[in-house]
């Protein structure tokens, strides 16, 4: 079962579903089945052209990501009993000397902090996995002490190994904190899925996306095709594909 969501996972990226139809296109060929061979290699091709163009993956992420405004002001945010900061994104600038807060505005745990430094809530939860001594959370913990946060002042959830488990180990911890409502702190791609987890374990969600970068504004920047925008339609496919699992009954990473 997991080889199977594990596999179905990964063809939500075009490239990887391009590649296999191409494979069924070849079979196809050597059956004698040319015209099947021939559309299938067509859409193939075209699925991962049409995600490749920047234009195209950045409306695709902007309609998960509208689906929760972005609140500028962290004060103007409701009073939670705790800021919830899922793992996720790099953390490279935890070792940076010069780094700020105000230099990391597409960062989950800048805004995790902030909303703390804000008075929004008491505690900070910090869910991410891993192995030993390595897992995200205490990562991301070294992050939040950069800023200022103290100590005392967090919980890891370390237990985590996709979004489905961070909201059945955050939950728990929750609760055994007395924790009812939290200010749920991930990417605005993510949150949609996210927000709908952690609804289900029955925790008060106050959803605060994080933006993600945009492109470029020349026509160079929005039309070419790129890499870059290929893996980032793959994102966004993924997240609908997770949502279409919830609502089928089934779960995702």
């Amino acid at each position: 079962m997991l080889f199977i969501r594990d596999t179905l996972i990964a063809l939500t990226y075009p490239l990887a579903l391009t590649l296999v139809v191409l494979l069924v296109a070849a079979l196809a060929w050597r059956l004698g089945k040319r015209r099947v061979a021939g559309v299938l290699a067509a859409a193939a091709i075209a699925w991962s052209a049409i995600w490749s163009i920047p234009h195209n993956a950045e409306w695709l992420r902007e309609s998960l990501e509208n689906r929760h405004a972005a609140e500028e002001a962290a004060d103007a945010l409701p009073l939670a009993d705790a800021i919830v900061v899922l793992g996720g994104g790099g953390y490279t600038w935890i070792d940076r000397p010069d780094v700020t807060l105000d230099k990391l505005k597409y960062s989950r745990l800048a805004a995790g902090a902030r909303l703390y430094l804000a008075g929004r809530a008491p505690r900070v939860i910090l869910s991410g996995g891993g192995e030993g001594d390595r897992t995200e959370a205490r990562n991301m913990a070294r992050g939040m002490r950069r800023f200022g946060i103290p100590e005392s002042a967090l919980l890891l959830e370390e237990r985590s190994s996709d979004t489905t488990t961070n909201a059945r180990f955050t939950a728990a911890l929750a609760r055994k904190h007395g924790i009812h409502r939290i200010l749920l702190v991930t990417s605005g791609v993510h949150m949609p899925r996210a927000s709908l987890l952690f609804r289900r374990t029955g925790v008060a969600v106050v959803e605060v996306p994080v933006p993600e970068p945009t492109i470029g504004g020349s026509w160079a920047d929005r039309w070419l095709p790129s890499p870059r925008a290929l893996w980032r339609s793959g994102r966004v496919l993924k997240e609908y594909a997770g949502l279409l699992a919830l609502c089928m009954g089934a779960t995702a990473t």
